[in-house]
């Protein structure tokens, strides 16, 4: 999947992160449903996509070989992370789903994701893509399991970054991914091709969005 980097100290953190953690923290202390929280934490992100200061210039670098996660800060009681992916073009995750909650918010360029609902097949199970969604920058939207499966991609000609905040010790886990899955896929919504290469992928995606917010 991801290129992760390693945790980094308090120190390294930029004193609008900073002030974003702090937020965040509040947010999930309060400790309601997922879906809320993911909302509160949304509301919080918002503010801070495309500003300058959020990030350092390493916590911008990318992988040539596969889209890079750095983990920006994992809370010490495991309750909420937050990681940077930096995502070079073409690059793109496998289908999947979460082990929490979560919350994305595109910082730079332009994400593209594919959606998928899981759906009993005789025997075994496939996927039925509903939603294509092209996610600009500013834009943000919320997930938590289950029904949130979904492949990500950048599509555009420059670097994409993202902020994403899961209910998980990411740090300790190193990756948001529950599960990958590879199963057979079909369309249901118009407009979608039944051939992934159409989009430049080799297999689909899905999940479920709590809430989206277009960025402006």
């Amino acid at each position: 999947m991801s290129t992760p980097t390693a945790y980094p100290s308090s120190r390294l953190l930029t004193a609008r992160l900073g002030e974003f953690v702090g937020d965040v923290r509040e947010a999930v202390d309060r400790g309601l449903a997922p879906d809320v929280t993911a909302y509160l934490v949304g509301e919080r992100l918002a503010p801070h996509l495309g500003a300058a200061d959020l990030l350092t210039p390493g916590q911008r670098e990318g992988d040539p070989d596969r889209y890079r996660q750095h983990v920006l800060h994992a809370e010490p009681d495991g309750s909420f992370s937050i990681v940077a992916l930096v995502w070079l073009p073409g690059q793109r995750t496998a289908i999947h789903d979460h082990v929490s909650w979560c919350v994305t918010g595109v910082h730079e360029g332009e994400e593209h994701e594919r959606r998928y609902r899981l759906v009993p097949d005789g025997p075994g199970s496939r996927l039925i893509a509903v939603e294509d969604v092209v996610n600009p920058r500013g834009a943000v939207c919320g997930f938590a399991p289950p029904g949130d499966i979904h492949r990500v991609w950048n599509a555009c000609g420059t670097k994409a970054i993202s902020i994403h905040v899961y209910g998980a010790d990411i740090a300790r886990l190193g990756s948001s991914v529950r599960r990958v899955y590879d199963l057979p896929t079909a369309d249901e919504v118009d407009g979608l091709s039944t051939a992934d290469e159409a989009h430049g992928l080799s297999t689909a995606d899905e999940a479920h969005g709590l809430w989206t917010a277009d960025g402006q």
